[in-house]
């Protein structure tokens, strides 16, 4: 899958395949294959392109962070991410496209799935189109709740701007059949992603 992030950086700087590959000393076809493949760069490269562009590393690369071993934990659990911004977007874009009858998603925003993975609403509504129920709930800006959760956590209007933000991304889905749409006023500490019984 393309690193959008990356091509959008890219773009904005200026900068084409070869002089970013010069910049780190690698091959042309190499930082071509990081933007439209997706392909990851050892860490060190990774670290050297980031500076160049004026990145953080982890923004374009979220794979290269570190999860901690859950093992000790639980057998259950694979890993152990401190933060959610600590899971790269492939996990959650990896999960919907996989998913063959169901894909859930609970949050109060979720801003961040847009804006790294701009085809989001291209991969609903493909897993839509082949039979997938898709059911989407954002929090209500209006809401006492959502705006309860915001006076909590010192984040002001953030949440309701975020929350108004998400169904501006997702409207454009609420026609497509096999999709739902919709708000809700419920007390949201954890976001909830499920496609078909994974979570």
């Amino acid at each position: 899958m393309p690193n959008e992030r990356l091509r959008a950086v890219m773009e904005a700087g200026g900068w084409t395949y070869a002089a970013l590959a010069q910049q780190v000393e690698v091959d042309p076809k190499s930082v071509e294959r990081w933007v439209n493949l997706g392909r990851i760069p050892r860490r060190a490269t990774a670290l050297q392109a980031a500076k160049a562009l004026g990145e953080d590393v982890h923004a374009l690369w979220p794979a290269l962070r570190q999860a901690r071993p859950a093992r000790a934990i639980s057998p259950e659990l694979v890993a152990l991410y401190e933060q959610r911004a600590d899971l790269p977007v492939s996990a959650f874009t990896d999960l919907m496209a996989q998913a063959r009858e169901r894909i859930d998603i609970l949050v109060y925003a979720a801003v961040f799935l847009h804006e790294a993975y701009p085809r989001l609403n291209e991969l609903l509504s493909e897993r839509a189109s082949e039979g997938c129920t898709v059911r989407i709930a954002i929090g209500d800006a209006d809401s006492d709740n959502v705006q309860a959760r915001g006076q909590e956590e010192r984040f002001g209007h953030g949440i309701e701007s975020r929350c108004r933000l998400a169904l501006m991304h997702y409207r454009p889905l609420a026609s497509t059949p096999g999709i739902e749409v919709r708000t809700h006023d419920t007390t949201l500490y954890n976001s909830l992603y499920r496609a078909d019984d994974q979570q």
